[in-house]
């Protein structure tokens, strides 16, 4: 199975980014599935850790992964149940080239500078438009709430 060697060698890639993304996990029943932390480095995502789940299709690398949040965050590009706006990942903008350690500093990056413009949540990116303060108070609140611990 091509996904399986592709994934193999991805997983040991992703080693260098250990400062933003932590805990990798394979399931050992499906190496389709992962799990990792997400340790944003900016306000005011920096006051927690976010578990995601990455679901790779069978037909990977030709088709995109999943990637959905685990942990609740406050974020106008991610909804309610973890389902995430990257275009990265879109199918319209997959390339089969597209690596996971690109996919997570692609998401890395959304988190702490969300796009308003094409968001999930209406409510949080016309709060982010209208008042940015406002809403970095929030999402701080928020995640200081919800988050999981940072270990040290």
């Amino acid at each position: 199975m091509a996904a399986t060697r592709r994934l193999n060698k991805e997983r040991q890639d992703l080693d260098k980014h250990s400062a933003t993304i932590k805990d990798i996990t394979v399931d050992e029943s499906n190496i389709l599935t992962w799990t990792a932390t997400l340790l944003p480095e900016f306000p005011p995502y920096n006051k927690g850790a976010f578990r995601i789940e990455i679901n790779f299709p069978p037909e990977y690398p030709f088709k995109p992964p999943k990637v959905t949040f685990k942990t609740k965050i406050y974020h106008p590009n991610i909804d309610e149940k973890g389902q995430v706006c990257l275009p990265i990942i879109s199918a319209e903008n997959w390339k089969p080239a597209t690596k996971t350690d690109q996919v997570l500093m692609s998401l890395l990056a959304l988190v702490q500078e969300p796009e308003p413009t094409h968001p999930l949540r209406g409510d949080l990116a016309e709060e982010y438009t209208k008042d940015k303060k406002k809403f970095m108070k929030n999402a701080e609140e928020h995640t200081k709430k919800h988050a999981e611990k940072r270990s040290s």
